[in-house]
């Protein structure tokens, strides 16, 4: 089949009526090149809803206008949507072609009943958001389409499925099943050639075979073939092959595909754990919401690849899509890139989380949205294991586990090369339970805030619930039909249902990111614990606030979202304009993958408050030394460190020297007072020293800095281009008290899709050309419209303006 972009000439508006278009004066539709994120572009509203950062619901509706030659009335004709949010409706001239309810799976109409041969055509697109989503979802078709045109008799749509069943050291079999639709009106007998292909380009096995396919039917294909030496698919070595599919009738070509997929093994069990290749393999895993920051929930390729090397090299080997389907652009970024997948499916089965979310429509449509995420991982060799629910309450009821064995089961019965899991939270699986204490509560006056301030609130008490009996039979059903448990916030079971279930293999699916040198050190000790993910490694738009610092509190906090001007959940370890925060060099360090201490210094202005964390929180610190206007004031300076001992020096003097390593959570912490100039930290190890790192104070001008991730970038609608603007001094030096207004110009072909910084409480809007930046930094994206050079320039008060040139090929 031919594949082409249908991302290009689109409009956009507030959905009108019959009765509205024929009212003068309606405002007229935007011209738009997917992929395309309606809600990012309104404006805030300050009594408006954290949970999906105060931007407004919506309708919106999506047009464009595309010429069909009168050649393809004897092609078939389908119109992909990789994700469109949310409760697509779909019309084609007019007459409904489709729905699709989800709003995070792909979906493919099938347009040839609806077409005008040789003339014009107008697809429509209906998006719905209201009261549906626990974070920000964005809206409207925020992923990439495409027209896709075949022969009457072709391959169909995900009809190649590799697996690679037997790998031994010296070959490897490689299964191909491919799936033959015949949509003309005769029996035909095709041959299909399958190639394999290595990075090289050479082909290293191949099979060819005849197949017969009757009128309206399909068949399917079923190919062995043996891969000498084949060189494996691993997180550090993510090699990867071509599956090449030519089917032919005579001199005739009906269809070719190519497929990119990885040899590689997968083994589990409680004396080995997860094992890749036969190797032992512990899961540094991240939970990631699905927006790109400054530029909202659209999805394109080059932001999504962008995330998946930052987080890699941020100590990461794995990922789990919470809670929804991963993109595609990001398991193709995963496979290149070795990064392990943990995709999954639903935050919700048949009780709402919200008051009109996917819970109205999954009794019907389950089965059709698991089908589509199978179909979309199969052949991606980073995808290791599927999770079929976060947090769902029915796990915790024996009637409402049917639906989990049924999930199960059905992607076994769709992949059975992969493991299946459920991110389970007990508080939920016994929420019936909690719920008539919190009644008994409120009827003493107390207020209720949600399953997030619940679990803030309750502290260690939250612990003694989820190792209670209680805890331990709502849930064995639930966990009795998946291969891998997953805990919610669950580690102090950890120990205790290594005895009580003795097959058990578990994994931390969500954990706080402040509890990961005990978490981690329970995952190195146990072999029926394969690994952590943290909630989260990047932050998110929406759930405004979970992870904020409050000072100076009179008596705890109701809820523990934030209301406008808050706009992200801040508690990635990775920042929304893709900087690492310290909790991130604290994971590497407790990861065993950093040995240089790391510095952190808590803000001065806050020294002398009391500061609450959420259960989800960090530190309110930053790695900086330049704290303009708080000379002689007290600071606290934190350092990160797996070493048995660190000292503090600042501009040479001895503050002090404190015990650090896995003994002491990896950190000391000294009280100093701020003095320009340096602070150095410095590591031992039996009296030795082993490494230092030292920050310096920004001092002199103020200098405006502007670097692009690349300089040169495909002339792609799929490619952006990041450019950080920093403002430092002459030695690089962050100057991260001088924040101000920067402006961004952009020139030649290319536009600015976005613009903004990681504040999470800004009132500013990242779809302006200005905007403030946050301890120093901003970030500003840039969207190729055709090949040429693009050049940014970025200016600011009081400091010399700065141009990046890119090149677009």
């Amino acid at each position: 089949m031919i594949r082409n972009s249908f991302n290009a000439d689109w409009t956009v508006g507030p959905r009108t009526t019959y009765f509205a278009e024929l009212t003068p004066g309606n405002q007229p539709p935007k011209s738009v090149t997917l992929p395309h994120d309606a809600m990012w572009e309104n404006k805030r509203l300050e009594e408006g809803e954290s949970n999906i950062a105060c931007y407004p619901d919506g309708v919106y509706e999506y047009r464009k206008k595309f010429f069909i030659p009168a050649e393809y009335r004897d092609k078939r004709v389908t119109i992909e949507f990789e994700g469109v949010y949310n409760q697509a409706m779909v019309y084609i001239n007019g007459d409904f072609a489709c729905q699709h309810p989800f709003g995070y799976s792909q979906f493919y109409v099938k347009a040839d009943r609806f077409l005008k041969y040789g003339e014009e055509n107008e697809i429509k697109v209906v998006a719905v958001t209201h009261k549906d989503s626990r974070w920000y979802s964005g809206a409207g078709i925020y992923r990439n389409t495409k027209l896709i045109v075949g022969n009457l008799t072709h391959i169909a749509l995900d009809g190649v499925k590799v697996s690679t069943p037997e790998i031994h050291d010296d070959r490897a079999l490689v299964s191909v099943a491919t799936v033959i639709e015949n949509e003309g009106l005769g029996t035909l007998t095709a041959k299909v050639l399958t190639e394999i292909v290595d990075a090289h380009g050479t082909v290293v096995a191949r099979d060819e075979a005849p197949i017969t396919t009757f009128a309206g039917e399909s068949a399917t294909l079923r190919q062995r073939m043996l891969v000498q030496t084949p060189k494996l698919w691993s997180v550090d070595h993510p090699n990867l092959y071509i599956c090449r599919t030519t089917v032919t009738a005579g001199e005739n070509l009906l269809d070719e595909e190519s497929t990119n997929f990885g040899i590689r093994s997968l083994t589990l069990d409680t004396e080995q754990g997860l094992c890749i290749n036969g190797e032992s393999i512990k899961l540094r895993g991240a939970c990631i919401h699905h927006d790109n920051g400054v530029i909202g929930a659209v999805t394109f390729d080059r932001a999504e690849e962008r995330r998946v090397e930052i987080l890699k090299e941020a100590g990461f080997n794995a990922l789990r899509s919470s809670h929804h389907p991963m993109s595609k652009a990001m398991l193709d970024a995963c496979d290149r890139l070795g990064m392990l997948v943990m995709d999954e499916s639903f935050d919700m089965w048949t009780s709402t989380k919200s008051e009109y979310d996917y819970a109205m429509h999954f009794p019907l449509w389950w089965e059709k949205d698991i089908q589509a995420m199978v179909d979309k991982d199969y052949n991606h060799p980073s995808v290791i294991m599927y999770s079929i629910g976060n947090e769902i309450p029915e796990t915790g009821s024996s009637i409402g586990a049917t639906w989990g064995r049924k999930l199960a089961e059905k992607i076994r019965s769709l992949d059975s090369t992969r493991f299946v899991t459920n991110s389970v939270n007990f508080m939920l699986a016994i929420m019936s339970d909690i719920a008539k204490q919190t009644a008994e509560a409120q009827s003493q006056g107390g207020e209720a805030g949600g399953i997030n301030t619940m679990m803030n609130d309750l502290g260690d008490y939250m612990s003694q619930i989820v190792a209670s009996d209680l805890s331990t039979t709502k849930t064995a059903e639930s966990f009795a039909y998946v291969d891998i448990a997953g805990y919610n916030y669950g580690e102090s079971r950890y120990l205790m249902d290594k005895e009580l279930f003795s097959n058990r293999i578990i994994v931390g699916s969500e954990t706080f990111a402040n509890r990961i040198d005990k978490n981690w050190k329970l995952v190195k000790e146990n072999t029926h614990l394969i690994g952590d993910f943290t909630w989260t490694g990047w932050d998110y738009l929406g759930e405004a606030g979970v992870g904020r610092v409050h000072y100076d509190l009179d008596g705890p906090s109701t809820y523990i979202q934030s209301t406008y001007p808050w706009i992200t959940a801040w508690v990635g370890d990775i920042d929304i304009i893709g900087d690492r925060r310290p909790s991130s060099y604290y994971r590497e360090i407790v990861f065993g993958l950093r040995k240089e201490p790391y510095i952190a210094v808590q803000r001065p202005e806050h020294y002398s408050k009391k500061a609450t964390l959420s259960s989800w929180g960090w530190s309110d610190s930053i790695s900086s030394w330049s704290w303009n206007g708080h000379e002689g004031e007290p600071i606290k300076v934190e350092v990160y460190a797996d070493a048995e001992e660190v000292e503090l020096l600042v501009n040479g003097q001895l503050v002090g020297k404190a015990a650090a390593g896995e003994a002491n959570g990896f950190k000391a912490e000294f009280d100093t007072v701020y003095e320009a100039g340096e602070v150095t930290a410095v590591a031992y190890i039996g009296g030795e020293e082993t490494s230092r790192t030292i920050l310096y104070s920004a001092n002199g001008t103020v200098i405006l800095k502007a670097e692009a991730d690349r300089m040169e970038i495909a002339a792609s609608e799929n490619d952006l281009a990041f450019v950080m603007i920093s403002l430092v001094d002459g030695q690089g030096s962050l100057y991260n008290t001088a924040d101000r207004k920067v402006s961004v110009k952009v020139e030649g072909p290319g536009v600015l899709q976005g613009l903004g910084s990681a504040k999470p409480d800004s009132m500013e809007h990242f779809f302006d050309d200005e905007h403030t930046t946050f301890d120093g930094k901003a970030l500003a994206v840039v969207r190729p419209t055709g090949a040429g050079t693009i050049n940014v320039t970025v200016t600011a008060e009081n400091c010399a303006s700065q141009t990046v040139s890119i090149r677009t090929i």
